[in-house]
């Protein structure tokens, strides 16, 4: 692919910036003049092949023509504004047409900024530095709704974007991904024998001892009252259950300065796969769902996995 066709990208430590203009002479003229922000430049010379990029990257902000052949900007603006996922990423129009109407609609359908060809470099720079200040602040303030408040995991809430979205990643690559459900055995007991406070700390204690021993592409979730959940990217089945029972056995071995006396124990299930499966998202929270079932019948303070494939769900050996 050519120098000015969108590349998909990996985690950058820049914000990615997206020019979107079917003129190479505009490619070039940004990537000179870009070179010294603090920004991943990326390119698209088509309506429909911006979306495609956008769609599989975490774009910051976009530098948009309207006047294109096929798509056109202004179909762009309405793709992106009709879908939760891209619907704040701000967009800058760049574009040669200067009627009223044109800028009335451009904004209507979502647009950030409006900036008429031919433009002054020294303006777009300030206008994409707010852009992306603008971006900054809307993903913090994002980031902080699905956090909970109590154990500073991630919430219910991002449990869900985020199982969509590794779910579909490993079912298009045929990579291995397991999912975990936690849930404190007995725990209503604490609260009524220790108060509150205690099942305060012990929630806490548990979500340090599973954010602990999680990796980082991994992600850890509040998963409801006493239930937390962990999503394992790249981890087969059995490496999740050696993952788990290092968590179990480090929960079980703890010290609750709030009732020295009383250990608390977790149950712990599995549902994990080698590759692609076929599987919705649902469904595989409903397999660790059931798994996690059998621990507690099996005698609580035990992982259950249960591995699933194209030709369905496998129980696995307990630990």
């Amino acid at each position: 692919m050519s120098d000015t066709g969108a590349q998909p990208a990996t985690t950058p430590s820049r914000p990615i910036v997206l020019v979107v203009d079917d003129s190479p002479l505009v490619h070039r003229l940004l990537k000179a003049r870009l070179r010294d922000e603090p920004v991943d430049l990326r390119h698209a010379t088509s309506g429909s092949e911006a979306l495609e990029f956008i769609y599989a990257n975490d774009v910051a902000t976009v530098l948009l023509d309207l006047g294109m052949p096929g798509m056109d900007g202004f179909e762009v603006l309405r793709d992106l504004g009709e879908k939760e996922a891209t619907t704040h990423i701000p967009i800058i129009v760049l574009s040669g047409q200067q009627e009223s109407q044109d800028k009335v609609m451009a904004f209507g359908l979502g647009a950030m900024d409006y900036i008429t060809k031919p433009f002054d470099l020294s303006e777009l720079r300030a206008r994409m530095r707010s852009a992306l200040r603008i971006h900054r602040l809307v993903r913090m303030l994002n980031e902080r709704a699905q956090l909970d408040g109590l154990t500073g995991l991630w919430n219910r809430s991002h449990l869900d974007e985020r199982m969509d979205q590794l779910i579909s990643s490993a079912e298009r690559s045929d990579r291995p991904f397991s999912v975990a459900l936690f849930d404190l055995d007995h725990f209503k007991s604490i609260n009524d024998n220790y108060g509150h406070p205690a099942g305060d700390a012990a929630l806490q204690g548990a979500a340090e001892l599973i954010s602990g021993a999680v990796r980082n592409a991994d992600v850890a979730c509040r998963y409801g009252g006493e239930e937390f959940a962990v999503l394992m990217p790249e981890t087969t089945p059995d490496k999740a259950q050696a993952l788990c029972d290092r968590i179990r056995e480090s929960i079980a071995e703890r010290h609750w300065p709030s009732h020295p006396d009383r250990k608390i124990t977790v149950s712990i299930g599995v549902c994990g796969s080698e590759g692609a499966t076929g599987l919705a998202p649902e469904h595989w929270l409903a397999q660790a769902d059931a798994a996690l079932y059998r621990a507690k019948e099996g005698g609580r303070n035990r992982v259950v996995v249960t591995k699933v494939g194209k030709d369905g769900p496998k129980l696995a050996a307990a630990s």
